[in-house]
Order: structure tokens, then C-alpha cells, then sequence
């Protein structure tokens, strides 16, 4: 679950949006306003607002999205209520709420427009809203057992734009590249073939390396903003475990055998022979056991005869 927001002047145009009928829009909460269509709904957004005119941005619309993985379990009663204890965690309350479903694209989502001027004529605060609205979709994500999309490999990319899309370019390369350098110099040269620039940066005028930065369509990002894993300690760690691999497999590669010459024939070949021979046959190691065996067959074959001729 994640939530875009925006604030805005105009509730005409955020109304015509959520309630385009080619997003096949579906209202699922409706609090505080007329909404017999389009522009009564406008009208009573309108109307508070007009309590408190310094306010230059009274529309707020907010944009929850979930998983698609999550399709089968968000109802559209269960998406509004998640809607709504996210409006009550984020201080939204005691004012007019529209929140509406959308089936225009793979994953659920539901658009929020609400208004900034409260009933009473209060105005929402919306002081660090981005960074309490991030917790709070975590924590509802684990509350409700949401899925989690834990990795940029998930991101569609095709729909990003500049500089976003840049950065999801150098997240691919490193993570292919990292892997396979033994040292700085040869990942240098291996982005450079694919267009990528890296450079150090230094603590001071001195020679000690505080970070790395890498370059591309014109755009630089340092490596811990592509991702944690690309800063320059663990693309350092990560290069050095690399390298000392390799050495550990060439040693084991060149060391010789203390017997170069196979031998085929395994030891105590000769007990296993007989002792193959020996689920056959009586125990041939000792022949007077032998020689018993026999003898005590030939009397049972006298004694059979003679009980044939009686």
C-alpha cells in the first residue's frame, strides 16, 4: 500500500477526475456532501471552503494503491475502510470525504478528495504529511497483512520518467557489475563501456574516499541513493569477498593431487569376492566346513533312496 498526495485550488477538476466515467469510477464513501452528481458535489466542497478563504489550497486528494496481489481480498467495503482509518490517522477528520473506486488499471487502488476546511472552519494540518503518510501505509500494510513489494525489480519502469528512470538503470547495472568485479578498476571500465561515469568523492582535500558517485543520461545520483547495498563501504566489502573467492579458486584449482595415477582396483577386492561368492554358497573359507556340507547332502540323498524302494 502506498498513497500519492496532492493539494490543489480547484474542486471541479479533482471531482471530474475521480468521477470520470472511463476510469468505470465507483464512489464507495461520501461524507459531508450532496452528491446527487458532479456538480453538486462540486457545490458543497465549494461552499466550506468557503469558510476560510486566506487558504490558497483547500482541495486535498490523496491516491491510495495496493498490490495486486491483494485483488481477491480488497472488497470495496474493505478498501474504504482502510481509506478511512487512514484519513483518521493522518488527522483527517470531522470534514467532507469523497472516496472513490477505480477499475482502470491491474492493480486496486481508490482516489481520496477531502476538504482542508474542517466543519467547524479548522484547517487541516498538513505538516510533514508525506512522512507520517508512509508510516502509516506501512503500518496498515502489516495490520491488514498486505503484500509488500520489497524490491525495485517490481517497479514498471517503462512508466517511469527522468530522473527516476536513470536511477532504476544504474540499480540494474550495479547489481549485475558489482558482482562480478574483483576491484574498483575493473568496475570503472565495465560501466564506462555502458555509458556509466564513476567518480569518488573525498573527506576534505585529503585522499580518503567518503563516497562514490555514478553518471548517466546526464544524471548523477551518489551510490547509497540508488540503493543501501551501493554505497561505497559495501561495494567495497562486496569487491574485496569477490576477489578473495577467485583467489581461493585458483589455489584449489593448481594444487596436485598426492596420487596422480587412478587406481581402479579398490582395497580388499579379494573380500568382496568372496564374499559375493558367499550368498551362494556355504562359507569356502574353512574346507573341512566344506567337505561336512557335502557329506551330509550325500546322506540325505542315500536316505531318500531307500525310503523310495521300501
Amino acid at each position: 500500500m502506498i498513497a500519492k498526495i496532492v493539494k490543489g485550488s480547484n474542486f471541479r477538476g479533482v471531482v471530474n477526475y475521480i468521477l470520470d466515467k472511463e476510469k468505470d469510477a465507483k464512489i464507495l464513501v461520501c461524507d459531508g456532501l450532496f452528491a446527487e452528481n458532479k456538480e453538486t458535489i462540486t457545490n458543497s466542497f465549494e461552499a466550506q471552503a468557503g469558510m476560510s478563504p486566506k487558504l490558497t489550497k483547500p482541495v486535498g486528494h490523496i491516491a491510495l494503491a495496493f498490490s495486486k496481489e491483494d485483488e481477491h481480498r480488497l472488497t470495496d467495503r474493505a478498501m474504504a475502510g482502510i481509506a478511512l482509518e487512514y484519513l483518521e490517522k493522518m488527522g483527517v477528520k470531522d470534514t467532507q470525504i469523497l472516496v472513490v473506486r477505480h477499475f482502470d488499471k491491474e492493480h486496486p487502488h481508490v482516489h481520496i478528495a477531502f476538504n482542508r476546511i474542517a466543519n467547524d472552519g479548522r484547517t487541516i494540518s498538513d505538516r510533514n504529511e508525506r512522512i507520517r503518510s508512509t508510516r502509516i501505509c506501512k503500518e496498515l500494510t502489516r495490520k491488514y497483512n498486505l503484500y509488500f513489494a520489497s524490491c525495485k525489480e517490481q517497479v514498471k519502469r517503462h512508466r517511469l520518467k527522468e530522473p527516476d528512470k536513470t536511477k532504476y538503470e544504474l540499480y540494474s547495472l550495479l547489481k549485475s557489475e558489482v558482482l562480478r568485479c574483483g576491484n574498483w578498476q575493473q568496475l570503472a571500465v565495465n560501466l564506462e563501456q555502458q555509458g556509466v561515469e564513476m567518480q569518488f568523492k573525498y573527506k576534505g582535500k585529503s585522499d580518503e574516499v567518503q563516497g562514490v558517485v555514478f553518471s548517466k543520461n546526464g544524471y548523477s545520483f551518489s551510490g547509497s541513493k540508488i540503493d543501501r547495498q551501493f554505497s561505497h563501504s559495501k561495494i567495497d566489502a562486496a569487491l574485496n569477498a569477490n576477489r578473495q573467492e577467485e583467489q581461493q579458486r585458483m589455489m584449489t584449482g593448481n594444487q596436485v593431487p598426492e596420487q596422480s595415477t587412478p587406481q581402479f582396483e579398490p582395497k580388499g577386492s579379494d573380500d568382496l569376492y568372496s564374499g559375493s561368492i558367499g550368498l551362494l554358497m556355504p562359507d569356502a573359507t574353512n574346507g573341512q566346513a566344506d567337505e561336512n556340507y557335502f557329506e551330509e547332502q550325500l546322506k540325505r540323498k542315500k536316505k531318500k533312496q531307500r525310503k523310495i524302494r521300501f
